[in-house]
């Protein structure tokens, strides 16, 4: 395998590209964006923050109960001996305790309250006895310091509570409320116009004549651009095979957004005006990848009104379109959004299939993963065909095989790209 790192910043690149090779030559493109904004809390759920959020509190802001129970100074605790204490008074979330708790007392604490002067430790209320305002603590029950959240525990005061770069999510919201954070500093949404190349292709609606079909191309990815909530997403419809139609839509786009997303005529047997027309435009490079589905990719940039805007031209297969835009794709549009993208997880799973496969290219097949008997198993959708579009409906997961990786037998252990928070 060719070493990034040695790969040319312009001119010739090896035949059949890698994954990772053709990942790094796109990461060369990617210029993130520069504007930042405000928005409301409940409006950043999937955006990009676009500064550091440091803690102004300690969070908790008192050491408090982690539980139910009664409160007191641990110190009293012996190791063989129970425990006899005065009940003198009750602790709210909301409503502490206002005086000292003195030696041999105790207080009635609810989970959250915040612990009063003179206690430590917090012994769940179904391992006591209590009668009228008298408690005892069987020995053993619990230790000095248990059952109790410290001040600041979650966040402490003056640290980063969360960094720049950080793609929000729920959790997140609800970190920066505890904060008391109304406003969040995110970066501007990209904005992405997404279209269909294609004689042959006709909008839902419209007549279908013989030897043509639904554009579903657009639509899924116009879904994948939605689901990452760092797009503002355009829908430029169906462009036909023609090359004043392609130039006026491509010029027109590069004007005005960040990422011009296309499916269709980036295959050997397209026509030669696309590749022409691309080059004419900015600097649009087409490869064939060591990958299946997904062998064809277009991508570069455009040059249109001193503005540069990236391309990905994606195959026009359906499931490849799809493919390729996971694995090329998704990670480009949140870096340009000013996210730091992390790996998406895999799992292991034992394959319940036979896997045809040579070493030299890297394939994501459609899988469903499920648990048999505790362990994690998938199996095949059926037929892999790139225009095999039900299949991915079917799927929970894709099933990736490295580009060294030979065929698989079943009980084999292969890994896996859940679905879920992916596509």
């Amino acid at each position: 395998m060719t070493d990034v790192s040695l790969l040319p910043v312009g001119g010739a690149v090896p035949d059949l590209l890698h994954v990772e090779q053709a990942r790094a030559l796109i990461a060369r493109e990617l210029r993130p964006v520069e504007h930042r904004e405000a928005v409301g809390l409940r409006a950043a759920l999937g955006r990009v923050l676009a500064a550091d959020v440091v803690s102004e509190l300690d969070v908790p802001a008192h050491d408090n109960s982690a539980m139910d129970g009664y409160a007191f100074d641990g110190a009293a605790l012996a190791a063989a001996v129970p425990l006899d204490l005065s009940v003198v008074g009750t602790a709210l979330a909301g409503r502490p305790y206002p005086g000292r708790v003195g030696r041999g007392e105790a207080v009635r604490i609810m989970t959250g309250a915040p612990l009063p002067e003179g206690v430590d430790t917090v012994v769940p209320q179904e391992l006591v006895a209590v009668a009228g305002t008298r408690l005892q603590v069987p020995a053993g029950a619990v230790r000095p310091g248990d059952n109790v959240r410290a001040r600041g525990e979650d966040l402490a005061r003056g640290r980063p509570a969360l960094k720049a770069g950080r793609w929000l999510r729920p959790a997140d919201l609800g970190l920066l409320a505890s904060l008391g954070q109304a406003q969040v500093p995110v970066w501007r949404r990209l904005k992405v116009a997404c279209f269909s190349t294609g004689d042959e292709l006709r909008v839902i609606g419209e007549p279908l004549p013989p030897a043509c079909v639904h554009d579903s191309n657009r639509h899924t990815l116009l879904a994948l651009l939605q689901g990452l909530g760092v797009v503002d997403a355009y829908d430029l419809g169906v462009v036909p095979d023609d090359p004043a139609a392609l130039e006026a839509t491509l010029r027109a786009a590069a004007e005005t957004v960040d990422v011009v997303l296309t499916s269709g005529g980036v295959s050997e047997g397209d026509a030669d005006h696309t590749r022409r027309l691309l080059e004419r435009l900015g600097q649009v490079s087409f490869w064939k990848l060591a990958i299946r589905p997904g062998r064809p990719l277009a991508a570069g940039h455009l040059d249109a009104g001193g503005r540069r805007t990236l391309l990905f031209g994606l195959p026009g297969n359906p499931v490849a379109a799809m493919v390729a835009f996971h694995v090329f794709v998704r990670d480009a549009l949140l870096t340009l959004a000013g996210a730091t993208p992390t790996p998406a997880p895999r799992l292991r799973a034992q394959s319940q299939d036979t896997i045809r496969k040579k070493p030299g290219r890297t394939e994501y097949q459609r899988g469903i993963l499920s648990h048999q008997d505790g362990v994690p198993v998938v199996r095949l959708t059926g037929a892999q065909g790139s225009g095999i579009l039900s299949s991915m409906s079917q799927a929970n997961a894709l099933v990736v095989l490295p580009h060294d990786q030979a065929g698989v037998s079943p009980g084999d252990w292969v890994d896996v790209l859940p679905f879920d928070g992916l596509l």
